[in-house]
């Protein structure tokens, strides 16, 4: 058996993505412990995971040009993440009400409703509703 356990996304900052993921998405910290770099420089190991979910997201601050560069540009543009709610309607007007900035108004596709938001870091997220009942 295998299974994605989980994905990294490139933050600039662990506390301000903390918050934001924890804060405004509802998503439950995991674990927040000190690490070091290959070269031996203090970092944190940060995962969140929405709550209920068994993937989960490591939050890895940019280290670097190129990953300062790859911060918000993940996806190269794309929606690059998709997180799955119940209820898209009371979800979509809580995250507006939080401030989430929406790219795309809500419409209604064959795998379900959906909007496009974006993270703390400008990553492209779909929030997706239930899909249709046939």
């Amino acid at each position: 058996m295998a299974f994605l356990e989980q994905v990294a996304l490139i933050v600039p900052d662990y506390d301000e993505a903390i918050a934001f993921f924890t804060g405004i998405l509802g998503f439950e910290l995991v674990e927040d412990s000190p690490s070091l770099t290959n070269d031996g420089r203090p970092k944190r190991w940060v995962v969140v995971r929405p709550r209920g979910g068994e993937t989960a997201i490591l939050l890895a601050r940019a280290d670097g040009d190129a990953q300062q560069a790859a911060v918000g540009t993940q996806f190269a543009g794309r929606v690059g993440m998709f997180l799955r709610v119940d209820d898209f309607e009371a979800e979509y007007g809580r995250l507006r009400a939080a401030g989430v900035s929406f790219v795309t108004a809500p419409r209604d596709e064959p795998y379900g409703r959906f909007a496009v938001f974006l993270d703390v870091a400008g990553n492209r997220w779909d929030l997706l509703g239930p899909r249709p009942v046939p």
